[in-house]
């Protein structure tokens, strides 16, 4: 029986609405299809550029452990490696890393001494601190160092000038101080009295290395940007100025040992306790390495730490997949 025109106008809409809604859900199933491919293929891209920049931190690592196969209580200064970028090509990218000195810095684990649960304020390490910020313009600065030396000690009595737990409580925001090693400097922007411009200011000169000794400064690697550093061993007896022209006279090759730069004619005048004496070094434990890669359409940045022992292997301290802050 033939059906009246309206019924097959009816079913005819019925079949073009069907159409285009089958139409739509397969238009979204291509996109979501397109995208998933997409996301997929970048993070494949991202992955290799990570893995370009594990291979660079290998590449350090064999790097450090020649310089110090070549001498092992002397760091040599050649091939020039302390702060040179090094770009190797790769397929469709490169790869750039700059090794450089990473202890050359004040090392604000020092501001304790002890380890585990029995950290205790350090007061030379207080006081280089302090001699550091005024060096660089900062005021405050015994105030700041107190502020970070309860942020790691493992008490809860504030030093004087300090802040413990309840200088933190009573904020927007409460929360504690950590009462262990900093494990990146960043991690000052928690303390009190570090604001932007103080920090921005410090963060140059400063490091968290995961020892609480003394800064071990290795002065043969120090640039004349680093002469605060200098200004800090001497406790504020030698001005920056100074500090420069011991750094601009160091020999080509580097102060054979600690004795030829204390016998500098500018050090010379200053009388180093034993515990100073020894925290100049000629040789580089720690190095910072940072490699930033290009791959495809990928970018990989990290940073890390690398250790060389005076026994056993080189080995990463820490690493993190961006730049220092």
């Amino acid at each position: 029986m033939r059906r009246p025109a309206h019924e097959r106008g009816m079913a005819l809409l019925t079949v073009l609405l069907l159409v285009a809604v089958m139409a739509v859900v397969a238009t979204a199933l291509i996109d979501d299809v397109r995208f998933a491919l997409r996301r997929a293929a970048n993070a494949e891209t991202t992955a290799q550029a990570q893995w370009y920049a594990l291979g660079a931190e290998d590449l350090a690592r064999i790097e450090i452990a020649r310089l110090t196969r070549a001498d092992p209580q002397r760091t040599p200064l050649t091939p020039q490696w302390n702060g040179r970028p090094l770009t190797f090509p790769i397929e469709e990218g490169a790869i750039q890393a700059t090794l450089s000195d990473g202890q050359a810095c004040f090392n604000l684990n020092s501001l304790v001494d002890g380890e585990g649960e029995g950290l205790i304020a350090r007061p030379q390490g207080a006081a280089q601190f302090s001699t550091l910020a005024r060096t660089l313009g900062v005021g405050a600065g015994a105030t700041l160092a107190a502020a970070a030396t309860d942020w790691i000690d493992s008490d809860q009595t504030p030093v004087a000038g300090g802040a413990e737990d309840g200088a933190y409580a009573g904020g927007q925001r409460p929360y504690r101080t950590s009462g262990t090693l900093l494990a990146e400097v960043s991690e000052l922007r928690a303390v009190r009295g570090f604001d932007a411009a103080t920090y921005a200011t410090l963060r140059p000169h400063l490091c968290a290395l995961p020892t609480t000794d003394l800064s071990p400064i290795n002065v043969n690697t120090l640039t004349e940007a680093q002469a605060p550093l200098l200004v800090m061993l001497s406790g504020g007896a030698l001005s920056e100025a100074a500090a420069r022209q011991v750094i601009a006279r160091r020999p080509a090759a580097g102060w054979v040992d600690t004795n030829a730069f204390w016998a500098e004619p500018l050090m010379a005048a200053i009388s180093p306790s034993d515990a100073l004496y020894d925290q100049v070094t000629v040789r580089t434990r720690y190095f910072a390495l940072e490699s930033r890669v290009t791959y495809a359409d990928a970018e990989a940045v990290s940073t890390a730490l690398l250790e060389a022992p005076l026994a056993g292997p080189v080995r990463t301290v820490n690493r993190r997949w961006s730049l220092a802050e």
